[in-house]
């Protein structure tokens, strides 16, 4: 069986970390992608572990020498996924990124054997609840992220799975079949 580069992507509030989060903690053989970015961390983020901050400068020079997957402008900061971080990993484990539709549709067409599934929250209420719950952002972030929720599910179709976020175990057990399919197809 050949290892797979499986992209989770879905509305901010939609649980997407939370299901990379325990994916990667019931599967040995998965290993989650660490992305670059120039936001600031959050409270208990860790360089390295969450993400790779780096400052602006130093993304524009990453970007300009080919090396991201995939990279974005979202919310006012760059984010963007290490090319050669995912190639490495993926020599000996599947690799899980966890991006934005956009990024997912780039990463599609620059590995044309990347599984992308979009996770689709239970109700754009929930997301909003889900969101105002986590604490972490301004009235203001979480307004701008519910004006994007209808172009991002807009972009379903284009994924290849979708797995809706109404019960988390379920929502990893969906995801976990779908990895376990696609290894078999890609044998």
């Amino acid at each position: 069986m050949r290892n797979v580069l499986v992209v989770l992507s879905g509305p901010s509030g939609v649980g997407k970390g939370t299901i990379a989060k325990l994916l990667v903690e019931r599967n040995e053989s998965l290993s989650l992608s660490i992305s670059c970015t120039t936001r600031m961390p959050r409270d208990g983020e860790i360089d390295g572990r969450e993400y790779f901050f780096i400052n602006k400068n130093e993304f524009v020079s990453k970007m300009q020498n080919d090396g991201f997957l995939e990279h974005s402008e979202h919310f006012e900061n760059y984010y963007g996924t290490p090319k050669q971080f995912v190639l490495n990993k993926l020599v000996t484990n599947d690799v899980l990124l966890e991006i934005d539709v956009n990024g997912g549709l780039e990463v599609k067409k620059n590995y044309k054997d990347a599984v992308l599934i979009m996770i689709l929250p239970p109700s754009v209420e929930e997301v909003k609840r889900r969101l105002i719950k986590r604490g972490t952002e301004s009235e203001e972030k979480i307004n701008l992220r519910m004006q994007r929720i209808d172009y991002e599910l807009g972009k379903s179709n284009l994924y290849d799975y979708t797995v809706v976020n109404d019960d988390l175990l379920t929502a990893v057990k969906d995801v976990e079949n779908i990895i376990k399919l696609e290894k078999t197809n890609n044998s």
